[in-house]
């Protein structure tokens, strides 16, 4: 398998099978991405797919492709997306922790003191970073799996092991906060500077986030468990309720009758959607009615919106047609000229023959917009050159 030699050339492989691994990251659940689908995707030329292979970006798995477990795990986590909660990190963090307060406690030379320093408030930072990371997990998992997981029993049995990791979480912010409150003294009084305290200051008050934060899982977690054992009860009451219906029992072995002879039905008709009109011979007879309209009329006369305010009659002047011819360059056609020469930008720009005459400060600003405007086509290089006084970069077309 090959390796990458620099993050240049990774950045560029990815950059140029974006759109693959843009859709294969949003299939990363089906498994069921095809190698025809990925090759048109990199316009039929399998190197490209056989270069990610190679490079272990992605792997093949007969007719089918998938991401590789580290550039998944990579999306996964920076996208903020990821499912599975592992706590174990924060163990190693909490144990490289100690080992470098050891080294430091033990250093007596200065520069090594001060990179044990500095890896110490890297530590600490990794340790709140993953702890809120993991709480946010928790919850969008605990909510999803209450909410789209169709199985009850399996529903259940999830939000029980997500209480577990809910605990062990719990359980490592307590042991960091007693490392760094009594765990180390000598080390935090030793080596305590401004840099330090903040660092400290910051993590504890993360820390102390994401524990009530706990509380408030637990206790949704708790709700949700009893709202799947009532929503189970229910269920097993009205599968018995349907065996006895199908078996002609229902009435024999339940009060179902009395029950709803008590109960009132009204509420579960339709609603009728639309209004009941009265009678037009109502409406010209009845006294009642007539009185009634009149107050309806002197009301929406009354109102602030029955009567609004007309605008006047629109001149006839403004109704005359009226047009005006604004000269200007066409940018896209200058730039489509310029990707057709094989000469550098600045002195295509200065040369090129416009349709109205240009000054040579509008042709400056015309480099400057085309260079921004299309950046991601043109190749621009190190060297400068010199014209009246202008410095410029040499940019070619790609």
């Amino acid at each position: 398998m090959g390796t990458f030699r620099s993050i240049e050339e990774l950045v560029k492989s990815l950059d140029r099978e974006k759109e693959l691994l843009k859709e294969m990251f949003a299939k990363r659940k089906s498994l069921s991405f095809r190698y025809d689908y990925a090759l048109e995707m990199t316009e039929y030329k399998e190197e490209r797919i056989r270069y990610l292979i190679d490079y272990g970006v992605i792997r093949d798995t007969g007719d089918f492709l998938e991401m590789e477990d580290i550039y998944l795990k990579f999306f996964e986590d920076v996208l903020e997306v990821n499912e599975e909660i592992n706590v174990s990190f924060v163990q190693d963090y909490l144990t490289r922790l100690n080992e470098n307060i050891d080294y430091y406690l033990k250093e007596n030379n200065e520069q090594r003191k001060y990179n044990y320093q500095r890896e110490v408030k890297r530590c600490l930072k990794n340790i709140a970073l993953t702890t809120v990371r993991n709480v946010m997990d928790l919850k969008r998992n605990m909510d999803n799996t209450y909410k789209n997981e169709p199985n009850y029993k399996i529903k259940k049995t999830k939000l029980v092991r997500l209480d577990e990791k809910r605990n062990n979480i719990a359980l490592l912010i307590r042991k960091s906060e007693e490392l760094i409150d009594y765990g180390q003294p000598t080390f935090f009084r030793v080596a305590m500077d401004v840099q330090m305290r903040n660092v400290v200051s910051d993590v504890k008050l993360q820390l102390n986030d994401s524990y009530h934060n706990l509380i408030e899982i637990q206790k949704q977690i708790i709700h949700y468990l009893n709202l799947i054992d009532y929503q189970n009860r229910i269920l097993e009451k009205v599968k018995k309720l349907k065996y006895l219906k199908d078996q002609f029992l229902l009435e024999e072995h339940t009060n179902i009758r009395s029950v709803a002879a008590q109960k009132n039905p009204l509420w579960m008709e339709p609603q009728v959607g639309y209004r009941i009109k009265l009678s037009i011979d109502y409406l010209r007879t009845s006294d009642e009615a007539f009185q009634i309209l009149k107050k309806l009329a002197a009301r929406q006369k009354n109102s602030p919106k029955g009567m609004q305010q007309l605008a006047d009659a629109i001149p006839e002047g403004y109704l005359d047609g009226q047009s005006q011819m604004i000269d200007t360059v066409n940018l896209q056609e200058v730039h489509n000229s310029f990707m057709a020469s094989s000469t550098h930008l600045f002195a295509f720009v200065m040369n090129y023959r416009y349709r109205k005459e240009v000054t040579r400060g509008e042709k400056l600003i015309f480099f400057c917009q085309l260079a921004s405007q299309y950046a991601d086509e043109l190749r621009f290089t190190d060297i400068y050159d010199v014209s009246d006084e202008v410095e410029y970069p040499l940019i070619y077309a790609k």
